[in-house]
C-alpha cells in the first residue's frame, strides 16, 4: 500500500466556515498576533488569550468537516495516509483521518502553562464544554493555557512530521501558502521520486527547487480532482 502524507493548511478548513488568519477579513485583523496568539501575549493578559481561544472553541463546535476533509480520510480506504496540519482545529479527525499530526497544537486541548507537554496536565474539552474559565487552573497549580504552539515557541511536532514526509510516495498540500516554517520546510524532506500535488486557489511560491502539479482551485474541488487523477493512476 502507498503511502500518502497530506500537508494542509488554513485554506482546508475555510470552506468550513473557520476563518483563516492571514487573509482579508481574517483574524489577524480583528486581533494583533502578539496578544493572542504569543508567549508574551499570554504573559501579559492571559484573561485575554484564555477568551480569544474560548471564542474559537465557539466557532469550531458549529463547524462541520468539508468535502476536502472527507474526501482526505477516504484515501485511507486505499492507501497508508498520514494528515501533518498546520490547523488547530479537529476537521481532520471529525471526517474520519486516523493518523493526524498536528504542528501548531490542539484547539479542544488545554494544558499546564508550566509544562506544556506534560501529559498528566493535558485536557480535552468537549464541544458541550469548550469554555475555559480565566484563572482557571491546571493540576501542577499553574495557569491551564490552550495547548497552542504560539508564535516564537518549539514545533515539537515537526520531526515526527519530518520522518512522514521522507517516507511519502505522494505528497499532497492543501491550502497553505508555503511561507510558514517550519511546516513549509517539510517539502524539503520528500523524495524527489514522489510526486507532490498542490491544492490552492491561488499562486504559491514553492521554493526548494521541487515541482509541483499546482491545482488552482479550493480544498473540495481540488481533492474531487486529485481522487480522479489518483483513481486513473491505479490505487496502492
Amino acid at each position: 500500500m502507498k503511502k500518502i502524507v497530506v500537508l494542509t493548511g488554513a485554506g482546508m478548513s475555510a470552506e468550513s466556515g473557520l476563518k483563516t488568519f492571514r487573509d482579508a477579513g481574517g483574524l489577524w485583523e480583528e486581533y494583533p498576533v502578539q496578544q493572542v496568539a504569543s508567549h508574551e501575549g499570554w504573559e501579559a493578559d492571559p484573561a485575554l488569550v484564555t477568551k480569544f481561544y474560548n471564542e474559537r472553541r465557539r466557532q469550531l463546535a458549529a463547524a462541520k468537516p468539508n468535502e476536502g476533509h472527507r474526501l482526505v480520510a477516504a484515501l485511507e480506504n486505499d492507501y497508508d495516509v498520514t494528515v501533518v496540519t498546520q490547523n488547530v482545529d479537529n476537521l481532520h479527525e471529525q471526517a474520519g483521518s486516523t493518523k493526524v499530526i498536528h504542528l501548531h497544537g490542539e484547539l479542544m486541548k488545554v494544558c499546564s502553562s508550566r509544562d506544556p507537554y506534560d501529559p498528566r496536565y493535558i485536557q480535552t474539552l468537549t464541544a458541550d464544554n469548550c469554555e475555559v474559565k480565566p484563572g482557571t487552573l491546571a493540576a501542577d497549580g499553574s495557569l491551564l493555557r490552550p495547548f497552542i504552539v504560539f508564535f516564537g515557541e518549539a514545533v515539537p511536532m515537526i520531526e515526527p512530521a519530518a520522518k512522514e514526509a521522507a517516507a511519502a510516495d505522494i505528497f499532497i498540500i492543501i491550502g497553505t501558502s508555503l511561507n510558514v516554517y517550519p511546516a513549509a520546510g517539510l517539502v524539503q524532506y520528500v523524495r524527489p521520486s514522489a510526486p507532490i500535488y498542490l491544492i490552492d486557489p491561488k499562486p504559491v511560491m514553492a521554493g526548494g527547487g521541487r515541482r509541483f502539479m499546482h491545482i488552482m482551485k479550493g480544498a473540495s474541488e481540488g481533492m474531487r480532482e486529485l481522487t480522479a487523477e489518483l483513481a486513473r493512476q491505479g490505487k496502492g
